[in-house]
């Protein structure tokens, strides 16, 4: 085959010293000479690059959010998936325990629980990938009420009435489980003084919790209703303060509340050291074919291991509730009972309580007081029908003497006035022990000074505790004026006034020996001696 017809194949041939014509081009190849022909240059050998290893790219991972899960029984929960390719499965390992199911389009899985116990739910995608999440399930701590009415009087009722009885209502109407606690403070609620036949609602959080239970959190409205409500004073006083120091569960203190006989009540009750922690509950019973409607102005006091202190702070908080009329009312169904009170009684502490009670439609009412062990449902039935005893007496029994009211005149140029707080032993209607110290009894005072001088008059009030160591609540003036614990036969300043020239001034002091404290206690009228005054440094008065 001829050179034309070799490239005309695209073969190429080369011969030594001879260059070849393009044949796309008809153009003869230049001629050579014979001079020697130089080498053209060449470049240095390129090395081959080293084959490199494909990377495997890392799969998205498979992610819940959260990782672990609770849920109770009953409830659902939800879990966030992320990662997830394609559809979503879920298994769950114990299936009796738990139900789970995937929402595809938002990635969520929906965990119901069903009975008690630990388990897991593996949750795989289109890939193969998987995620395992652990999920308890348990009970829910117990079920909070979403709303509920309460009934309250005042003239009008103040801001932090509204909220203690607001934030107590919505406790009551919770339904913890056994062992589960409540907590549903008053303190930043929000609530305004409600004047009579107004209605204000108060959102009130509640928490129930306990170390076996799942928290529940909610809220409770609170519909508060102000029912005008006359003022009226009580025909007599009913005391339970024996036992004072519990040995035993079961009735402390029955009787009967009729209509139109209001009454006074005061417990006062001590659970000693080695003694399950107790409750005091108050049952109001109506055996009638009708409802019965009873109000309740109330100060209570404790728990707490200081019996001086949680007796001044029963009288303290009733003589305020009682200036403002301030109480709550009870519907009563027919045929039924409700507990009005139940009052948390630990060992080593002391409650103390100051009641009004009346009814104010209905028949009559029965009034239990009895004692029971904290584990055990406020509503269960009492242990045992017989009344509590002990060897060491106190007063038990009704009283006729609820009230002493006194008026007085009173000349600066003459001898110190004095008046006698828990002097008079009052003797019991029933069978039992007398009251001595006048304790829930109110004693009001209304006091006349008159400076007959051409000269202002710098005069005090001062106690002097005459039966031991004892603090004191006054409502003078409709102020509150309270005392720390002073000693027997000290003498402090209460409060200080200047009657002027040829003039007077009124002093009205409304006082109930506070439980817990030695009675009798005696306030005195007199000059004013230079000694400290009430408040400052130094002095008892707050």
């Amino acid at each position: 085959m001829s050179a034309r017809a070799l490239l005309a194949a695209g073969l190429v041939v080369s011969f030594p010293g001879v260059l070849h014509a393009d044949p796309a081009s008809n153009q003869p190849a230049p001629q050579t000479t014979n001079a020697p022909v130089t080498p053209a240059p060449t470049s240095s050998p390129v090395p081959s690059p080293l084959p490199t290893a494909t990377a495997t790219p890392t799969p998205v991972p498979l992610l819940a959010n959260p990782p672990t899960s609770g849920v109770a029984i009953g409830a659902t929960s939800i879990v966030h998936l992320l990662g997830v390719y394609g559809n979503a499965t879920a298994t769950v390992l114990n299936p009796a325990l738990l139900d789970a199911s995937v929402d595809q389009g938002t990635r969520i899985l929906t965990l119901s629980g069903k009975a008690l116990g630990d388990t897991a739910v593996v949750v795989s995608d289109a890939r193969g990938m998987n995620v395992v999440i652990p999920v308890h399930v348990a009970y829910s701590a117990g079920t909070i009420a979403d709303e509920v009415t309460l009934h309250l009087t005042g003239d009008p009722a103040s801001a932090e009435y509204v909220r203690e009885r607001a934030a107590l209502a919505a406790q009551r109407a919770a339904q913890p489980r056994a062992g589960a606690t409540i907590v549903a403070p008053p303190d930043g609620l929000s609530a305004q003084p409600l004047a009579q036949d107004d209605i204000e609602n108060v959102d009130v959080p509640v928490i129930l919790q306990g170390s076996q239970y799942f928290t529940a959190q909610g809220t409770t409205r609170v519909i508060v209703q102000n029912r005008a409500t006359p003022r009226v004073a009580p025909d007599q006083l009913m005391v339970s303060d024996y036992p004072e120091t519990l040995t035993a569960n079961g009735e402390l203190f029955t009787a009967d509340l009729t209509f139109g006989n209001p009454s006074r009540f005061l417990y006062f009750h001590y659970n000693p050291p080695g003694q399950p922690d107790r409750r005091i509950v108050l049952r109001l019973e109506n055996p009638g074919d009708e409802p019965a409607l009873v109000q309740i102005i109330g100060g209570g006091g404790g728990p707490g291991p200081n019996e001086m202190e949680v007796g001044h702070r029963s009288t303290q908080r009733f003589l305020s509730h009682l200036a403002q009329n301030e109480g709550q009312l009870y519907d009563v169904p027919a045929k039924s009972s409700i507990n009005a009170i139940e009052h948390d009684l630990p060992a080593r502490s002391v409650v103390a309580a100051t009641l009004q009670l009346r009814v104010l439609s209905g028949g009559t009412v029965h009034l239990t007081l009895f004692a029971q062990n904290a584990s055990d449902s406020p509503d269960a039935a009492i242990a045992g029908t017989d009344l509590l005893t002990s060897s060491v007496r106190h007063a038990r029994g009704v009283y006729r003497v609820p009230e002493f009211y006194y008026n007085d005149l009173w000349n600066v140029t003459d001898p110190y006035l004095q008046l006698s707080i828990g002097q008079i032993p009052l003797p019991n209607l029933l069978q039992g022990e007398a009251l001595s110290g006048d304790y829930g009894v109110m004693q009001s005072f209304s006091i006349h000074i008159v400076n007959p001088t051409s000269t202002p008059q710098a005069i005090a009030i001062y106690e002097n505790p005459r039966g031991g160591r004892a603090t004191a609540t006054f409502l003078i003036d409709r102020t509150i004026v309270q005392s720390h614990g002073t000693p027997a036969f000290s003498r402090y300043k209460v409060r200080q006034y200047t009657v002027p020239a040829q003039g007077y001034i009124n002093v009205d002091i409304v006082t109930m020996p506070d439980a817990g404290s030695s009675y009798p206690l005696r306030l005195e009228f007199a000059p004013d001696d230079g000694s400290v005054a009430p408040g400052a440094p130094g002095s008892p008065i707050y």
